[in-house]
């Protein structure tokens, strides 16, 4: 009943959050199967949680270093060091949403903040708006698993893992995401005629480094500050919003006092609509963990020898379609919780699992319906969807080998995790 109904209330189209609340709730008004307060509970203990509180405190960091001009150093920097080659400025945009990812924690925000600024940009220098829309939304994602990662806190502090290895896991995967959206952006860029008219001059990168030098200094503090033990990840959020305040206000001097009641209200919608996904999903999870769900998949792995190959191929493609039209923290509410215990009976490491999923689940964000990135790329370029859709297959491939390449080469997620933990 919970799972028919979810997938009628989704093909509706009802917002993800009401969707898991009413697919939780209306099945036990029928079947009395346990009380209803057991919903509440579940929703409320979700998010009675120190860790979750980096959340509201990342989103708020985000907005404020976007309207302080971080976003516009950052690409200027990046633009002088890539931007003279074939695709330079697809290759810059996936550099800077690489560094603005390393801040901001969100796909959406980091689309928003350089596809804000680079779309246009590269319209301007005739690269197609479908392609440039593409680039923009798929190196978006990169704010999802380089660290801060909001969708790594989600996991950490669902199955109880640490917050600082997730992060530190995320580092290797985003790289190898980088550099194979920067080859794609290349070649294709080199088959159409896409090129750069600035030449590269050490002048200019050492001018625009300066700019950039305290947009780049605050990822090195905030990871530093966690993985050198001097705070958690979520003081480092708050942290981080203190930092994106003072460098707003007074060194790039972008950041208005007028500006706050705006960045406060539209950080506040943010948080309110992920802390209720949470919640209701939280409550979704729980039931299916009174009904021994897990217990009742770890049975069925263990009577069937189901090889730790064959199970995380299985996770792999049921998540590739499950991101399609799912949202990223509610996918992990409800099946990090099922699928942990089975990754445990088969040897794999929670961690490694957890950075698979994330990676997996992110590029969701590149197909519809849920297809949050590609929305937010064709508001910026002001096209209709299926002129992005056209151009992100590419993108998919890179997306698809990357996730492949996390799943069954571990070393290139935790590698440094080792190193550190």
């Amino acid at each position: 009943m919970m799972f028919g109904l979810f997938c009628l209330l989704a093909s509706l189209n009802v917002p993800i959050a009401f969707t898991l609340g009413f697919a939780a709730i209306v099945p036990l008004l029928i079947t009395e199967e346990f009380p209803l307060v057991t919903v509440t509970m579940a929703m409320t203990q979700s998010i009675d949680s120190f860790p979750f509180m980096a959340i509201p405190f990342f989103i708020l960091a985000g907005n404020l270093m976007d309207k302080g001009g971080i976003s516009q150093r950052l690409v200027s920097f990046a633009d002088s060091l890539v931007g003279s080659v074939y695709g330079g400025l697809a290759i810059v945009t996936v550099v800077a949403s690489t560094f603005f990812g390393a801040i901001s924690g969100s796909a959406p925000a980091t689309v928003a903040a350089i596809g804000g600024i680079m779309i246009p940009n590269m319209v301007k220098e005739g690269y197609g708006a479908g392609f440039a829309s593409a680039v923009a939304a798929s190196a978006g994602c990169l704010g999802l698993f380089i660290p801060p990662s909001i969708a790594m806190i989600t996991y950490g502090v669902t199955t109880g893992q640490s917050i600082g290895a997730l992060f530190i896991g995320g580092v290797g995967p985003g790289l190898i995401t980088a550099f194979g959206l920067c080859i794609v952006s290349y070649w294709i860029s080199k088959k159409r005629g896409y090129k750069g008219k600035m030449p590269f001059a050490m002048k200019n990168v050492k001018a625009t480094g300066k700019n950039a030098v305290y947009p780049l200094l605050m990822p090195i503090i905030i990871l530093g500050g966690i993985y050198g033990g001097i705070f958690t990840p979520t003081e480092a959020a708050a942290v981080a919003v203190f930092y994106a305040t003072i460098v707003g206000f007074f060194f790039t001097r972008e950041l208005k006092i007028s500006d706050l009641p705006g960045i406060l209200t539209g950080s506040t919608v943010t948080t309110a609509m992920v802390m209720l996904i949470i919640a209701t999903a939280s409550a979704f999870g729980r039931l299916l963990t009174l009904l021994e769900l897990p217990a009742a998949m770890v049975n069925f792995v263990v009577e069937n020898n189901v090889s730790a190959m064959m199970f995380l191929l299985i996770i792999n493609i049921a998540m590739l379609i499950i991101g399609t039209f799912m949202e990223l923290n509610a996918t992990i509410l409800i099946l990090a919780p099922i699928l942990l215990p089975i990754a445990n009976t088969l040897g794999i490491n929670p961690i490694h699992l957890g950075i698979m999923i994330v990676v997996n689940m992110t590029f969701g964000l590149l197909t519809p319906p849920l297809g949050v990135n590609l929305f937010v790329s064709c508001g910026i370029a002001k096209i209709k969807c299926d002129a992005i859709c056209r151009e992100i297959y590419p993108f998919l491939i890179v997306a698809v080998a990357v996730v492949f390449v996390v799943t069954y080469i571990p070393k290139t997620s935790m590698w440094l995790v080792k190193l550190f933990y």
